[in-house]
C-alpha cells in the first residue's frame, strides 16, 4: 500500500478532494468547485485551519476561511478604479464578484468561491499525493471586465510526508502583460489557549498603513520578538523578509512552519486579539499595488509567474 492517498470527499455538501499521508497522519482537503480553497488541514485528527463560518458560508458569501486564494489582488484596493499598462479599469460596484471591507473598499480580489476551476491531474504514490487545478480567467466576461488581462491560473497542491506545498502559476494567454498581485490568506490555529501560542516572524521592515489599511508609502525597520503570543495582536504588512522566510506557530506539542519558498516578497500578519487564529499571508505585491504600482510584478506574454509557499507540521514545538 502506498503511504500517500487521494480521495473524493464531501465537505458541507460540496465535493472536495482529500490528500493524505498515513505516515505523518496529515490530511489536506481542497474544494475545486468552491474557489479551489484549502478547507481543511488535519494533523492526528486535529483541525489546524481556522474554519470561521466554514465552507458553506464561504460558498454562499465569500467569507474567508481555511486557505483562500486572493486574486487578482490580495487584501484591498484604495478605490474602484486602477490603471495598469495604459488600461484604466472602473470596477462595477454592483458586481457580485466584488466584495467590500468595512470602509467600502474592494477586498480580496474576484475569485472568492469561484466555481470555474477544473481538476487537471491527480495522483498518489509513495512519493506523495498531488492535485492540480486550472482556471481560464479570460473565459468569463465578468472577470475580464474587472481585470482585462487574459491569463490562466494553475494551482498545484502537493502533500509529501509532513509538508503541504501550494504552487501557483500565472500565464498570460494574450499579447498583454498581466500584473501580478495575488496572495493567500491561510488561517491557522492550535488547540490550546491563544495566549500560549509561540510565534516566529522573520520580517525586517513594516510598511506604514493609513486608517483604511492602505500603504502610505513610508516604512520602518521592525523586529518581532519570537516567543509567546500572549496579548499581542497584529494586522500589519511587511517586506524585507529574512531568507529563507519561515513563519512559525507552535504549541501543545505541534510546530507549524509556513515557508515563503518562491515568488512572495511581502507578508501580511493578521491575528486579532479577539479571535483564536493567526494568518501568515504570502503576497506577490503589496496591498493596493494595482493602484499605486509599487513593486508590482508583470508576467510578460509568452512567460509566466510562479509563486510557491508550503506548510509543514511536526510533533515538536521546541523553538529552533
Amino acid at each position: 500500500m502506498p503511504s500517500h492517498h487521494i480521495a473524493d470527499t464531501t465537505t458541507a455538501g460540496h465535493p472536495t478532494v482529500t490528500l493524505s499521508c498515513a505516515d505523518s497522519a496529515i490530511d489536506a482537503t481542497f474544494a475545486p468547485g468552491v474557489g479551489m480553497i484549502g478547507c481543511s488541514l488535519r494533523h492526528r485528527g486535529v483541525e489546524l485551519l481556522g474554519q470561521r463560518g466554514g465552507l458553506a458560508k464561504y460558498a454562499a458569501s465569500g467569507s474567508t476561511m481555511g486557505i483562500p486564494l486572493l486574486h487578482p489582488w490580495a487584501n484591498r484596493l484604495s478605490g474602484l478604479s486602477y490603471t495598469v499598462g495604459g488600461r484604466t479599469v472602473h470596477l462595477d460596484p454592483q458586481s457580485p464578484l466584488l466584495h467590500r471591507d468595512a470602509n467600502g473598499l474592494p477586498m480580496h480580489g474576484l475569485l472568492a468561491a469561484y466555481p470555474g476551476w477544473r481538476v487537471a491531474a491527480r495522483a498518489a504514490d509513495d512519493g506523495g499525493a498531488r492535485l492540480s487545478a486550472r482556471l481560464d480567467f479570460a473565459a468569463d466576461p465578468a472577470l475580464l471586465a474587472a481585470f482585462p488581462f487574459p491569463h490562466t491560473l494553475v494551482l498545484d497542491v502537493d502533500l509529501r510526508a509532513t509538508t503541504l506545498t501550494v504552487a501557483t502559476t500565472l500565464r498570460p494567454s494574450a499579447d498583454v502583460a498581466v500584473p501580478v498581485s495575488f496572495g493567500f490568506h491561510p488561517y491557522l490555529q492550535l488547540p490550546i489557549a491563544r495566549a500560549d501560542w509561540h510565534i516566529e516572524v522573520p520580517v525586517r521592515r513594516r510598511l506604514r498603513l493609513d486608517g483604511h489599511m492602505i500603504p502610505s508609502g513610508d516604512s520602518e525597520a521592525i523586529a518581532i520578538e519570537p516567543g509567546r503570543l500572549g496579548e499581542r495582536s497584529f494586522d500589519d504588512l511587511y517586506t524585507d523578509l529574512e531568507r529563507p522566510a519561515r513563519f512559525v506557530l507552535a504549541g501543545g506539542g505541534r510546530r507549524i512552519c509556513v515557508a515563503f519558498d518562491d515568488g512572495y516578497r511581502f507578508a501580511q500578519l493578521y491575528s486579532p486579539a479577539d479571535a483564536a487564529l493567526i494568518c501568515f499571508e504570502p503576497m506577490t505585491a503589496p496591498t493596493n499595488a494595482l493602484i499605486s504600482a509599487a513593486a508590482l510584478p508583470l508576467a510578460q506574454p509568452g512567460g509566466q509567474y510562479r509563486a510557491v509557499f508550503s506548510i509543514s507540521v511536526d510533533d515538536s514545538d521546541t523553538p529552533r
